[in-house]
């Protein structure tokens, strides 16, 4: 079985949420399965490992989970973005648009050093408003957006192209819906 086909079937649909509507991907049975794991982090680096990646900017929440993992095997920083007042220092902000709405996302000032080659993860691309706004801070500090890294995409929405066309750079996802 292919590994795109593990990683599928350990994704559970949970129906109608986080609003009535939503099917939301909900990666826990995968992040509990030690093997599966194991397998799809392997794969996540193998597609970065040739690259200089200096630094890994995960946006919260389930961004963090491989985000960190990543960061670790490719030996390079992690820089958290969090959501607005989550973070102790003093910060930039990037805010993007949400289906209802506006929101925004905050990174350290000092988190990216000058021509850093950056990497983007977070678990999921649907609109890819969150990731553009993460890499926007990336770029606002002097980091170079190395790619983007989601382990789900969408593509009945339009994030991939988005991205594509905004940053110039093909987003990299394990499993495509």
């Amino acid at each position: 079985m292919l590994l795109e086909e593990k990683i599928k079937g350990a994704i559970r649909d949970v129906f109608d949420y986080p609003k009535p509507g939503i099917v939301f991907k909900d990666i826990t049975p995968l992040l509990a399965d030690p093997d599966l794991l194991r397998l799809t982090v392997d794969e996540m680096v193998n597609r970065f490992q040739s690259q200089k990646i200096d630094a890994i900017a995960a946006v919260e929440a389930r961004g963090f989970i491989l985000g960190g993992i990543l960061a670790r095997e490719l030996k390079c920083s992690f820089l958290p973005v969090r959501k607005v007042g989550k973070l102790p220092y003093t910060t930039l902000a990037e805010k993007y648009s949400l289906e209802y709405g506006t929101a925004a996302i905050e990174m350290h000032i000092d988190a990216v050093k000058k021509d850093w080659n950056v990497l983007v993860h977070d678990d999921l691309l649907a609109t890819g408003g969150t990731a553009a706004a993460a890499a926007r801070l990336v770029k606002q500090s002097g980091g170079k957006v190395a790619g983007f890294s989601f382990l789900i995409n969408l593509s009945f929405l339009p994030g991939y192209e988005r991205l594509s066309k905004e940053f110039g750079v093909n987003p990299d996802c394990l499993v495509t819906y």
